[in-house]
């Protein structure tokens, strides 16, 4: 959530970068603004009422003490009717400061100077590329087939028991899947990250602090009668560790990873590309967070950037990063970083990682903070990304890696996971 003190002081720079993003309801910077005139204008008052009751207090315990007992009575009506005054002016300011509170959660984060112009995902920008596409045989098959041919993964036993985007794993398959969730978290863990196992149920306050809500409520799945949510990724409870906290200065970067199920309904995903593994409602992922002072967070996003990018060297799949424009961006995102690895038997790009910078979005809902050198309580910034997302990774990992008669060659880095050479 963008401050009130930032949107004030930098007016016009908000509304610009906010059309980088394609916001369609700038008005509601100019309605914050006007709010926060009344509610300072109100705040007066009171301040006003307190020093005049303060005062008056001071003159009926003067009268009293001169024998005035009837000066003293007018002046503790006079008191009594500022006492109205400022309760109503008090009210008042409660229904401005919530209505304040509405509008800011509706506008979404500010992107970084350095985000590009752009509506959709085809206006991103290609930074980088490597790996190197496979050369295979005519016709090879896309992982569905191929995993249905060595029943490896079942999506019609995943339709039967829950519906479609929820696929089964099975034999090597399940344990490909699980040498996957090792190797990511014990490179995470090498490269510095502590591992955290959290809830994979959060609540509205958690969803809140990450700007999941109110902006996602519908793509997330709700168990109304306790009141929670399935978490969409890891980034939600793990970044939620550090709601309402005052971390010291000498503690960051905090650098947290976590493994767990993730949820998303996807609501509307329908037709050939979210076929077999490519869209999933229920799916495995790796998450990395940062949490950084302000001055350092734009170096550790290219640091988990480059940490995110190693791990795709290391499993031979070819890749591209994208820097995503203002109107792909998320809307809690400042910066965002896309990882997309090719899939061949599709000939299609498969996303498989996000790398972002929130700056103070997120730790201003969560009421982040540090203790600067100076002894300050100032705003963190936090970062996360996917490191990685098991589905697409498996997909084009057995559509990049088959055989002729229909094999699955394990790349090197896994096979002391799997235990096994090919499926």
């Amino acid at each position: 959530m963008l401050t009130l003190p930032y949107i004030r002081q930098n007016k016009d720079e908000v509304l610009e970068r906010l059309k980088v993003k394609h916001f369609m309801h700038l008005t509601l910077i100019d309605e914050v603004i006007e709010l926060d005139e009344k509610r300072r204008q109100i705040q007066k008052q009171c301040d006003d009422i307190k020093a005049q009751q303060n005062q008056i207090s001071k003159q009926i315990g003067q009268l009293f003490a001169q024998g005035k007992k009837e000066e003293a009575e007018q002046k503790k009506a006079e008191s009594a009717t500022l006492k109205d005054i400022a309760e109503a002016l008090i009210k008042e300011l409660d229904t401005i400061e919530h209505a304040i509170h509405d509008k800011l959660v509706l506008i979404p984060n500010v992107p970084h100077s350095s985000v590009p112009q752009g509506k959709t995902a085809e206006d991103n920008t290609v930074v980088k590329e490597g790996g190197k596409k496979p050369d295979l045989f005519p016709n090879p098959l896309p992982h569905w087939e191929l995993a249905k041919k060595l029943d490896i993964i079942d999506f019609e036993l995943g339709v039967k028991i829950a519906g479609a985007g929820f696929p089964v794993y099975k034999g090597k398959g399940a344990k490909l899947e699980r040498s996957l969730i090792n190797f990511f978290l014990d490179n995470a863990i090498q490269a510095g990250y502590q591992e955290i196992i959290p809830p994979i149920v959060i609540n509205k306050e958690s969803g809140f602090g990450t700007g999941q809500l109110p902006d996602k409520d519908g793509q997330m799945y709700h168990v109304p009668l306790d009141e929670l949510y399935l978490i969409p990724t890891a980034e939600v409870p793990i970044t939620n560790l550090y709601r309402d906290v005052i971390l010291e200065e000498k503690d960051l970067p905090i650098k947290n990873c976590g493994y767990t199920p993730c949820f998303r309904r996807e609501a509307g995903s329908y037709g050939a590309h979210v076929r077999g593994l490519n869209r999933l409602h229920q799916f495995d992922k790796i998450e990395i967070v940062q949490v950084t002072k302000p001055e350092d967070s734009y170096r550790a996003l290219q640091e988990m950037c480059d940490y995110v990018e190693s791990l795709l060297i290391k499993l031979e799949l070819p890749y591209r990063i994208l820097l995503l424009c203002g109107g792909d961006m998320s809307f809690a995102s400042a910066k965002t970083y896309d990882f997309e690895v090719y899939s061949a038997a599709q000939d299609k790009w498969l996303e498989v990682s996000s790398v972002s910078n929130f700056e103070t979005f997120q730790s201003n809902r969560l009421k982040l903070r540090y203790k600067s050198a100076d002894k300050k309580n100032e705003l963190a910034h936090t970062l996360n990304g996917s490191a990685l997302g098991m589905a697409r990774v498996v997909a084009a990992l057995i559509e990049n890696n088959q055989t002729e008669d229909a094999h699955i060659e394990i790349p090197t880095c896994l096979r002391t996971y799997t235990g096994f050479d090919r499926i």
